[in-house]
């Protein structure tokens, strides 16, 4: 079946995002941190190093299925079905809204998205103007909301997230979505390679790691964000921190862009394989 004039657009818009990311050249400063935080990471103890990243995959998986089974998300599926039969009345699961067109797709995945950003920016608003228990519950803050609008986006175009395939992908979709830009080409490959060796669409057979030293560099910048909150917190305007509000809800926002495009991206990338488009 042809593509549609805005199908076409859709996916020259895709081929240009993805050899734009092909084409990052990371700096000599870039090169020269990454070199010093593996460094630094490998005067740890092997087993250390292990663990730490064990753990960490395990609270991203056990937090991803809290997520997903919270009655929050159920809700926000109902919404999405409920959106998708204002253009056909007939839909009864998720999967059927792979039969809308692109241009009604984006519309429903650009409303999840909105409402997340906005999410974020007010998350990080609370985290610069709270006390130490509001800035404490950031990072755990913004885990939920960026895995969410993950899991929201593929649902959108048809892909229900409840299998383990499909919570492996979501999982590998925001751990590669919060890598820095030049390590991305990587991990999109790494998705579209496991796409393409998916037999059933149930079982994830590929590599189930998620964290290592080179996705360190969001904790990290997530703990600077903290620092320049606490510095600025004091610094009032009309009895307000605006300056560490402004850090918080533009640090949280750009983060939550950062996930919403990538996640936007990979599940228009499934939608024209599911269409024999790629």
């Amino acid at each position: 079946m042809p593509l549609t004039q805005r199908e076409q657009k859709v996916l020259d818009e895709l081929s240009a995002w993805e050899n734009n990311l092909y084409d990052y050249e990371p700096n000599d400063l870039e090169l020269a941190y990454d070199r010093y935080l593996e460094r630094s990471f490998s005067l740890l103890p092997e087993e250390v190093q292990e663990r730490f990243f064990t753990l960490f995959d395990s609270w991203l998986f056990h937090l991803h299925s809290l997520i997903q089974g919270s009655q929050l998300q159920m809700d926000a599926k109902e919404r999405i079905l409920s959106a998708g039969r204002v253009f056909q009345p007939d839909l009864e699961t998720i999967q059927d809204l792979r039969e809308l067109p692109i241009e009604q797709l984006e519309f429903i995945a650009r409303q999840q998205i909105a409402r997340h950003r906005l999410y974020s920016f007010v998350q990080g608003g609370m985290s610069g103007s709270g006390g130490n228990l509001v800035l404490g519950a950031d990072i755990p803050a913004m885990a939920v909301i960026n895995l969410r609008i993950v899991q929201l986006v593929a649902m959108t175009y048809g892909f229900e997230v409840n299998t383990p395939y499909e919570m492996m992908v979501a999982l590998k979709v925001f751990h590669t979505a919060t890598m820095p830009s030049r390590m991305q080409s990587a991990g999109w490959e790494e998705l579209k390679n496991d796409l393409e060796q998916a037999e059933d669409y149930y079982f994830y057979e590929g590599n189930d790691d998620l964290t290592d030293v080179t996705w360190l560099e969001q904790p990290i910048k997530q703990i600077f964000k903290g620092m320049a909150i606490l510095m600025f917190r004091k610094k009032h305007v009309q009895g307000m921190p605006v300056i560490s509000m402004a850090i918080g809800a533009g640090a949280n926002y750009q983060l939550t862009r950062r996930v919403t495009d990538f996640a936007h991206k990979f599940y228009q990338m499934r939608y024209f394989k599911e269409k024999g488009a790629l």
